[in-house]
């Protein structure tokens, strides 16, 4: 399976590649300037706004620091009139690295490495922020406490508005087994920052230990993080589901970017795809006894927050030995 992105950009890389370089992707080299800004005081009282722009804070290595790309956006989104002169860092947007990958230092970002989510910004204001922003690759508008998917069959989705740029980000996820790059389209897909310990991994390696090259059936696979984590540990054979169409799109890149080659089945729901040890549905988790011919060893029950999970443990329980909610 040939991978590209939406935008036509060469935006998707094999996971490996990415994982070369991560360690000095966002390190600032030694004539990097930095800029106190402070987050909470207005940003108009701390610094002439005039004076920024894409040369602002910049260094001959091409990165600029988190901060002084944010203050860059605030300073266009003042100039069109969303925010006043007293809004400042921390309310102007949320920033999204990408890759997402955990630092304890400022990240110092290099050009296309960030989109940003609005609940306030207008399709112009975010053309010219990729116009005049280097480091910034999409701008999104929407409400980032809300979640982005479907909840269940009965649920209408929920997304973001995609206004200017490519909004397709990986992120950097540490497991046992090795790191997983998961790429997703962000107006589409829940966000979810990196961590030193994941949770859910944590839950998913307690699961495996139990069993020798277990099979694996990842009910509500988002965009495959569990199931291709499994993978990675030795699973002798993964079957992927999710009723939300653009999790499976991203999980068929995921697939192919970690390193397990997709061929396509020819249809566009059930039985979207396979591999040499795993398959990839798309249908209502109480639909998949219809196709599945065996009893699994691991079934992964992985909802949306708040969510009811008994129909969805009701309908994995047919499908396999060992339930685990994640």
């Amino acid at each position: 399976m040939e991978i590209k992105c939406r935008c036509g950009d060469k935006c998707i890389k094999p996971v490996s590649e990415v994982l070369k370089d991560i360690e000095l992707f966002y390190k600032p080299c030694r004539d990097c300037k930095t800029e106190k800004i402070r987050k909470f005081s207005p940003l108009a009282e701390q610094i002439n706004l005039d004076e920024i722009d894409n040369r602002f804070g910049n260094c001959k290595c091409g990165k600029r620091q988190l901060d002084i790309v944010m203050a860059h956006v605030l300073k266009v989104m003042i100039d069109e009139g969303i925010k006043d002169k007293k809004a400042n860092l921390r309310n102007a947007c949320v920033p999204l690295i990408t890759p997402g990958y955990l630092t304890d230092y400022v990240p110092f970002l290099p050009e296309n490495s960030l989109v940003i989510l609005s609940s306030e910004m207008n399709k112009e204001c975010a053309e010219r922020v990729i116009k005049e922003v280097p480091e910034v690759k999409g701008v999104l508008k929407g409400d980032a406490r809300k979640t982005v998917g479907i909840k269940d069959s009965d649920s209408s989705p929920h997304i973001y508005e995609l206004l200017a740029g490519c909004d397709l980000r990986c992120d950097i996820i540490q497991t046992p087994y090795g790191a997983l790059g998961i790429y997703k389209y962000q107006h589409e897909i829940h966000i979810e920052f990196p961590q030193v310990h994941s949770p859910k991994i944590e839950i998913l390696e307690k699961a495996l230990k139990d069993y020798n090259n277990p099979s694996v059936l990842d009910c509500t696979c988002g965009p495959g993080s569990l199931g291709i984590t499994c993978l990675k540990a030795g699973a002798r054979k993964v079957v992927f589901n999710d009723i939300w169409h653009p999790a499976i799109e991203t999980t068929l890149i995921n697939l192919e970017a970690n390193g397990f080659p997709v061929k396509f089945s020819g249809s566009e729901k059930e039985l979207i795809a396979s591999g040499n040890n795993f398959e990839v549905y798309s249908t209502d988790i109480r639909e998949l006894v219809n196709y599945l011919d065996e009893k699994y060893d691991i079934c992964i029950v992985d909802t949306f927050p708040g969510v009811d999970t008994a129909k969805f443990i009701e309908a994995a329980g047919k499908l396999g030995k060992n339930v685990v909610v994640i």
